[in-house]
């Protein structure tokens, strides 16, 4: 069954118009790629490389292999895959068939994983035997009685192999039909601030458009080499690393696991062109031992997102790789890459602001009654135009919400300068981003509140120099009770929290800041926090 969605044909026929909606999928690019280069090299990851005509044929081969496991349009197949090819070909197989991509990051565990499949509603699970030293289909079996839709589950080193290489096409033909371009091809799940992660939905026309413009701004062509390293399950990674090489011709580089190093090694060995990272990245890049080994000149762009870029770092990294240029850029899974630097700009554009809009997306700043504010005003972020969601799947109310007519409320607070550049100022959500990975607070508070020994909890930020954020608890013991980091963190795992959700410092207070109402008063807990370190009982000032 289709998922409802809040698209209007008043929308549908704006973008229509205005030439931001063309009305393809990315199959019909890998079509046009696989016709025009079949011998050329779509995708490299750490296992094998694979030329777009190869990849033609076992996405189609994939895809009547999902028909005949009862798979049809609508239906959801979920996949918590590293950046391998694997994920390449089951989301462009899916996307063939009409069937709806639900991508899951690989630090997942029981709790997200068994949350976010039993909203999907998921008919096929793809998962790897063995990433990380982590067992899935043990997972997979653990949490099989909470999906009752879920039909398959297909092992990446086991039963994924047989089914790959089982040759569909002499039971079937592959359907001439094409899904609804307006339809939904993505349910990919954002952290939520209000205790459960949000499924948000993109058509193709919303995936498509997202990537458009990017070759005009960044010089990307057929001949470019592109390179992605955050989790192609983050909609960074999805489009610009799962998509962007295929809907232009050009090649893109895998790493499932980050390491700077390694990095180094592939961009000599293939090339690379272009990147797109959290800022850590870069953090990293620069800090490589084996830098000044390598041919690095190819290098020209490193796309930063999810975190400022210190000024400090831009001067290393033009000082060590003078050909690259850095640029910072905002968006939301909900509304993609809203904005950008150009190359070009002066360094107070390009550094001390999250970039420019693209073409078609707009944005404006307004204050606590909606209406809109003067350039250099710090207000509420809305954004409207052809990348936006679709709607929070099952939770089209929550969606509709986030709405003043075209205008979806961010969430964050900015200013945008008289040029028309956005500069976030801050988050009215209450999320922690660590690394370029959102921490969702609520849902970490949420499972500390079932800790035995827990009377009060608030997780907040505290900073740090390579990965912005990191998320410390503040807790409220019962009487005579302890509790240290490291049992802390053994809870947490034994709930099936992701790692990289885990507080990475503990403060125990005797009682927690509130207002009169008895909100806790997060901005104090914050300044209590920075005042010390360690773990250790602290006052309440």
């Amino acid at each position: 069954m289709p998922f409802a969605t809040i698209l209007t044909d008043e929308t549908i026929e704006a973008h229509t118009r205005a030439g931001y909606w063309g009305n393809r999928t990315i199959t019909n690019c890998l079509d046009d790629a696989a016709a025009a280069t079949p011998d050329k090299t779509a995708f490299v990851d750490s296992r094998r490389g694979i030329t777009f005509g190869q990849l033609k044929q076992e996405v189609d081969r994939c895809a009547l292999g999902l028909l005949e496991l009862g798979v049809r349009p609508g239906d959801v197949v979920s996949f918590q895959l590293p950046n391998w090819i694997e994920w390449i070909v089951v989301h462009y197989a899916a996307s063939r068939i009409g069937a709806v991509s639900n991508p899951l990051i690989p630090i997942y565990r029981d709790r997200e994983v068994g949350f976010m499949v039993a909203l999907a509603k998921s008919k096929v699970l793809v998962v790897p035997r063995e990433f990380r030293g982590f067992d899935y289909p043990a997972m997979a079996e653990r949490l099989r009685p909470q999906w009752p839709e879920l039909e398959h589950v297909l092992v990446v080193g086991s039963s994924w192999d047989e089914f790959a290489a089982t040759p569909w096409e002499e039971r079937r033909e592959l359907p001439s039909w094409r899904p609804d371009p307006n339809d939904v091809t993505l349910l990919i799940f954002t952290s939520g601030t209000t205790g459960e992660p949000k499924g948000v939905m993109h058509t193709h026309n919303t995936a498509i458009a997202a990537n458009n413009p990017l070759p005009a701004r960044l010089g990307i062509t057929s001949e470019s080499v592109l390179h992605m390293a955050s989790t192609l399950a983050h909609l960074t990674g999805f489009l610009y690393g799962a998509r962007l090489g295929v809907q232009n011709g050009a090649t893109c580089v895998l790493q499932d696991v980050w390491d700077a190093a390694r990095f180094v090694e592939l961009v000599a060995e293939h090339g690379i062109t272009y990147t797109s990272a959290a800022t850590p990245f870069l953090h990293d890049l620069v800090s490589a031992p084996n830098l000044a080994e390598h041919d690095l000149s190819s290098l020209r762009r490193f796309c930063c997102m999810g975190a400022p870029i210190p000024r400090a770092l831009v001067r290393q990294a033009r000082r060590k790789l003078p050909g690259l240029v850095v640029l910072g850029g905002w968006g939301q899974t909900e509304d993609a890459l809203v904005t950008l630097g150009i190359p070009g700009d002066p360094d107070d554009k390009l550094i001390d602001t999250d970039g420019y809009p693209w073409p078609g997306m707009r944005i404006r700043v307004v204050d606590a009654d909606g209406t809109e504010l003067p350039p250099g005003a710090e207000g509420r972020l809305q954004v409207a135009g052809p990348f936006l969601f679709v709607g929070y799947a099952e939770r089209l109310d929550l969606a509709r919400e986030s709405f003043t007519g075209e205008w979806f409320d961010t969430g964050d607070l900015a200013t945008i300068d008289a040029d028309g550049y956005l500069r976030i100022a801050g988050r009215t959500k209450d999320v922690i981003i660590r690394g370029g990975e959102n921490i969702p607070v609520a849902y970490v508070e949420n499972v500390l509140y079932e800790h035995p020994d827990v009377e009060a909890a608030a997780v907040v930020a505290i900073p740090d120099p390579r990965l912005q954020e990191r998320a410390c608890a503040c807790l409220v013991l019962n009487p005579g009770a302890h509790l240290d980091l490291e049992q802390l963190r053994g809870f947490l795992a034994e709930k099936g929290v992701a790692k990289q959700y885990w507080p990475e410092r503990v403060e125990l207070f005797p009682e927690l800041p509130r207002t009169a109402s008895g909100k806790i008063q997060k901005f104090q807990l914050r300044a209590l926090v920075e005042k010390h370190s360690g773990t250790g009982p602290r006052p309440v000032q």
